[in-house]
This record gives C-alpha cells, sequence and structure tokens, in this order.
C-alpha cells in the first residue's frame, strides 16, 4: 500500500458504480467517503452490455466536474470485477450507500464475494434521508417526463441531463 510522506500507509478507497447519471445521493456518499479516506477513487462501471444515456466519458466529465472541490478524490472507470480493479490499483476497500433494506440485501452478497474472492472490504453507509428515495434511473424517468429534478442532481450534470434528453426527444 502507497504511504503518506510520513511514511503512515495511505488509506484508499473506491466507490463504484454507473453514475448515469451521478446524483446528489452519489454525491453525498462520495463527500463522506473522501473525509474518511486519503484518497477516495470513484470507478465508473463499464458495461458493454448496457447503452446508457450517458457514455462513460460524458459520466466522468460529469463526476470531475462534481467533485472537483474534493483535492483527494479521483474519477477513473473500469470494466469487469471490481476486485481484479482493486487488486491491480492497491485499493483494499470499497464503500457503497445503502437507501434501503431491498439495496442490503443485494449488496450484502456483492461484499460477501467480493471479500471472498480477493479480501475486499466493504463499508456501508446509510445515505442521507433527503437522497434515501433516490436513483440515478428514477431521475432519468421524472425528466423525461419535464419533471422537475434540478434539486437532485448536481447543477453541471442537470444541464446536460436536460440537453441531453432535448435531442432525444427531437430526433
Amino acid at each position: 500500500m502507497p504511504a503518506d510522506p510520513s511514511g503512515r500507509p495511505r488509506r484508499r478507497a473506491v466507490c463504484p458504480g454507473s453514475f448515469d447519471p451521478v446524483t446528489c445521493g452519489h454525491l453525498d456518499i462520495i463527500e463522506r467517503a473522501s473525509a474518511i479516506y486519503d484518497e477516495v477513487v470513484v470507478g465508473v462501471l463499464i458495461n458493454k452490455n448496457k447503452s446508457g444515456l450517458f457514455t462513460v466519458a460524458e459520466r466522468i466529465e460529469q463526476l470531475a466536474e462534481a467533485t472537483a472541490h474534493l483535492p483527494n478524490v479521483v474519477i477513473d472507470s473500469f470494466g469487469g470485477l471490481l476486485v481484479d480493479y482493486c487488486r491491480r490499483h492497491d485499493i483494499p476497500v470499497a464503500v457503497k450507500g445503502l437507501r434501503a433494506v431491498s439495496d442490503f440485501d443485494y449488496e450484502l452478497q456483492m461484499a460477501q464475494m467480493n471479500h471472498g474472492l480477493a479480501e475486499v472490504e466493504t463499508l456501508f453507509m446509510a445515505t442521507n434521508p433527503l437522497y434515501s428515495f433516490l436513483s440515478s434511473s428514477l431521475v432519468k424517468e421524472v425528466a423525461t417526463y419535464g419533471g422537475d429534478v434540478s434539486k437532485l442532481v448536481p447543477a453541471g450534470v442537470y444541464r446536460r441531463l436536460t440537453e441531453r434528453l432535448a435531442q432525444t426527444r427531437v430526433d
């Protein structure tokens, strides 16, 4: 594990997700993780079987803009297994936000699998109650029908989201 200038091992974690688009709930978890860890890598999952509203490059750009105020946050992308990414980059912890018990059921299985495969630990962080209902899918659906999602996503994401949806309506 890389050390900081004092020789103390740097505490590193990854916040993985698709972030299509990044929401204020995602940003809340990233900000809180950045207060705990020396470096937080936000890992944008590349899923070739899904076509997102935004490309991976666009999501990386949106995340970089939304986290610019966090000097210890790095944005990256990965395909395949999270544990393989963690091994390659010497990251021992994945941070996951939990909105509800249903999230826990799925994420617990993933955490146990990740630990069994590569001893990657998972830190579960309870979502801020302001965002407990929030998901990227819900944001896209509401925005598609003209609902106001401006308080649910960072300002730059909102601008890009409304532009993208306007393009899809015109085409």
